[in-house]
C-alpha cells in the first residue's frame, strides 16, 4: 500500500517558540524527546517524536489515474496556449496548472522553488529525520530512502546539481552517519508551485461578450500531498455553485 506510518524525530538546534506545534493533536503519539534519544544527534538540544503518515508517491499517482479512469474520467495530453481555446469545448475550466498559471492567467506571483533530492539504499534507516529548519531531512519509503534537500527560489532549472547533492549526502551524513558512503540511486529535481496563499476560488472570465468559468486550485508549494485532499474538495463545492451559471447545461457536459 502506498500510505504507511512512520516514526519521525524532528531536531533543533535551538528550542523552538512553540514546543508543540499547532498540528500535535493530530498526529499519533506527540512527546518531546528524551535526552537520550537526542543524545544521537550531538548539534541538538530539542526534537519532537511522534507517528504519522507517508505517502508512497510512485505508487499513489498511478493509483489516482486509475481510479479517475474507473468513474468515467479521460485524459488528452497536449499544451495549451491560451486558456480561451477551451471555451465552447468545455463548461467549466479547473485550473491546476500550477506554475502555468503564469501565462495561462496572468498570475506573476506564484514563483517556482526547485528542490532537489536523493533516493539512496539504505534498507536499515527506519525513522524519519528531520532538522527543524526543514531544509534536511531523511524519508524512508518502501523501498529507497529519500534525502533532501533544497529550496532554491526562482530556480527553473529541473537539471540536477552535482554541489546540491554533495551538499545533500554531507548534512543527512551529519544527521545519520550511518549513510556514510551510501549508494546514490537516483537524483530527483522538482518544481514547488508557490505563492503568498492558495487559491482556491472561481473565476468568471470575459471576452468578446462570451463567458468562461473557471475554479483556480493551484500555488500548493511543497504541501501539494498533504492537502490534496481539501483542497479538491474545496474545488468540488465552488464546482457545485458554479453549475447553475452554465447555460444550455446538458447530462453529457464535459469538466
Amino acid at each position: 500500500m502506498f500510505f504507511f506510518f512512520v516514526n519521525r524525530w524532528q531536531i533543533f538546534k535551538s528550542a523552538p517558540k512553540e514546543t508543540h506545534p499547532f498540528w500535535w493533536q493530530i498526529v499519533f503519539g506527540f512527546r518531546i524527546m528524551s535526552d537520550a534519544e537526542l543524545a544521537k544527534f550531538s548539534s541538538y538540544i530539542f526534537g519532537q517524536a511522534f507517528t504519522t503518515l507517508k505517502c508512497q508517491a510512485s505508487q499513489y499517482l498511478p493509483w489516482m489515474e486509475k481510479r479517475f479512469k474507473s468513474n468515467g474520467g479521460h485524459l488528452e495530453c497536449r499544451k495549451v496556449y491560451n486558456v480561451w481555446d477551451l471555451h465552447g469545448t468545455y463548461d467549466v475550466v479547473v485550473n491546476c496548472s500550477a506554475l502555468g498559471s503564469r501565462d495561462l492567467f496572468g498570475d506573476q506571483s506564484i514563483y517556482p522553488v526547485k528542490g532537489q533530492v536523493l533516493e539512496v539504499n539504505a534498507p536499515w534507516i527506519k525513522h524519519f529525520i528531520r532538522d527543524g529548519d526543514g531544509n534536511s531531512y531523511i524519508y524512508p519509503g518502501i523501498s529507497v530512502v529519500t534525502l533532501g534537500g533544497t529550496r532554491q527560489k526562482d530556480d527553473w532549472s529541473c537539471m540536477p546539481n552535482a554541489q546540491a547533492t554533495k551538499d545533500i549526502l554531507d548534512r543527512c551524513c551529519h544527521l545519520e552517519p550511518s549513510l556514510s558512503g551510501v549508494s546514490v540511486i537516483q537524483e530527483k529535481v522538482g518544481l514547488r508551485p508557490t505563492r503568498s496563499a492558495l487559491r482556491i476560488e472561481k473565476d468568471i472570465l470575459i471576452k468578446n461578450g462570451q463567458q468562461l468559468l473557471v475554479i483556480h486550485n493551484y500555488g500548493h508549494g511543497g504541501g501539494g500531498f498533504s492537502i490534496h485532499w481539501g483542497t479538491a474538495k474545496t474545488a468540488t463545492k465552488l464546482l457545485q455553485e458554479l453549475i447553475p451559471l452554465i447555460h444550455n447545461v446538458s447530462m453529457k457536459s464535459k469538466l
